[in-house]
């Protein structure tokens, strides 16, 4: 079994700066791809930012030049700093993950609990 566990979310004023972390933990051979998707109230889950299964960084448009995702493979953790956050941004913000627990098996999707991000005021 694996488990994505999200932490850093917070209240922050507009201009601020958060760092998410994701740590994946239990049985893991290989991660593909990781990263952050956001769900605001009302819209859809939609992804901030990930690498694909080449090790490639991707972001979305709304979000280029203030977040930055980085990773340590030594601890199976993701990290997205955010930088310059806007009233927009608040959402809340899940790790994902493709995981294969060993090197015979398909990868399986996994999902964060999520964590809130506000960014108020």
């Amino acid at each position: 079994q694996v488990r994505l566990v999200e932490s850093g979310g917070g209240l922050v004023q507009p201009g601020g700066s958060l760092r998410l972390s994701c740590v994946a933990s239990g049985t893991i051979a290989t991660i593909y791809r990781i990263g952050w998707f956001q769900q605001a109230p009302g819209k859809q889950r939609e992804l901030v930012a990930a690498f694909t299964s080449g090790g490639n960084t991707h972001y979305a448009d709304s979000v280029q030049g203030r977040f930055t995702i980085s990773r340590d493979n030594t601890k199976n953790t993701v990290y997205l700093q955010m930088d310059s956050l806007k009233p927009e941004d608040t959402a809340v913000y899940y790790c994902y993950a493709d995981i294969s627990s060993d090197d015979h098996s398909h990868p399986t999707a996994y999902w964060g609990q999520g964590t809130q991000v506000t960014v108020s005021s």
